[in-house]
């Protein structure tokens, strides 16, 4: 196993042209073996900042990428031991899923009965041991992520580097690959980035996420503190959904649909009238009424009934409001 590496961006940016910059001066430390998640909307700077650390984009001048105790701003991509997980796979048609996995290893002069021995390692590692002789181009969408994401491992990379590389699946194999890339990461111990755009996709792989916003950094931190202790109004409503409430004493608190609590009417804190339901499988968010100039969302089982303006009481844990 490849000893996991430290990254670090020092002062790192990336002007376009005068009028449009993709990154401002950006310092960032990444951990030996972490997964780093890079999470924010289009255009925020996410991918710039991959390709920067992958050397596919160079850094403004002044900034410098290290992997460990090695400036590496300077090195192209080859030369970086660096390998990429791309949303598009990037596999050649014209070979199968054992030469695809091989590619990168031939590149590097591996003897060939070593090559084989990893190949075959690689593709039991994604489950597809099974489909070493299949062509590619006879592979479901998922199937060759897995291809790709053997191929990224097969030379050892000292980084592991994913852009969007389940944008274009369905929501439930995007769920599978999801579990299965969490899984691989967490057993091979790699240093690894990640960019993305969704929310759910970042909580469940990111040892650390951070959210970029019009170029910086707006919080990095842990899914859990990204969640519940989010730095500003825009962390907060980027992940997930997120109340505005004035107290009674003019101050304004926070705090997420799921920890409204509906109830009776009496006893209660306080009040409010259903003004629509909407039922999502697995719970319902509920819209009430609370005199505020936007509802208050709750979401609770599916299996409580609640109709238009119907009196609900509500209670909202004091541990569950934060400030912003």
């Amino acid at each position: 196993m490849t000893q996991p590496v430290a990254i670090q961006l020092r002062h790192c940016s990336r002007m376009f042209s005068h009028d449009r910059v993709a990154l401002h001066p950006l310092d960032l430390a990444i951990h030996p073996g972490e997964t780093l998640v890079l999470l924010g909307p289009s255009g925020c700077g996410k991918t710039t900042t991959l390709r920067i650390i992958s050397g596919l984009e160079t850094t403004d001048p002044g900034g410098e990428i290290w992997f460990d105790d090695r400036n590496v701003t300077h090195l192209p991509i080859e030369k970086r031991n660096v390998g990429m997980v791309f949303q598009n796979y990037a596999l050649f048609p014209n070979l199968n899923v054992a030469q695809n996995v091989a590619y990168g290893l031939k590149i590097l002069r591996m003897p060939e009965k070593e090559t084989r021995k990893r190949v075959t390692q690689m593709l039991e590692m994604v489950d597809l041991a099974a489909f070493a002789d299949r062509p590619v181009q006879g592979l479901s969408g998922g199937q060759k992520q897995r291809v790709s994401l053997a191929r990224a491992m097969a030379a050892q990379p000292k980084v592991l580097l994913f852009d969007e590389p389940l944008a274009a699946l369905d929501a439930k194999l995007r769920e599978r690959l999801r579990v299965d890339i969490g899984r691989l990461l967490a057993s091979q111990g790699i240093t690894a980035v990640y960019v993305t755009h969704d929310q759910q996709e970042a909580m469940a792989l990111g040892d650390r996420v951070v959210i970029l916003q019009h170029g910086r950094i707006a919080q990095i931190g842990t899914p859990r503190e990204i969640y519940h202790q989010p730095a500003n109004t825009f962390v907060a409503d980027f992940i997930g959904s997120v109340n505005c409430v004035q107290q009674p004493n003019g101050s304004v608190h926070y705090c997420r649909p799921e920890d409204v609590i509906l109830g009776l009417a009496q006893p209660a804190a306080w009040h409010g009238s259903v003004i629509h339901s909407q039922f999502l499988g697995q719970s319902q968010r509920v819209l009430i009424d609370i005199g505020t100039p936007t509802p208050l969302l709750a979401d609770c089982s599916t299996r409580l009934i609640f109709r238009p303006g119907q009196t609900v009481g509500l209670h909202v844990a004091p541990e569950a409001w934060f400030s912003l």
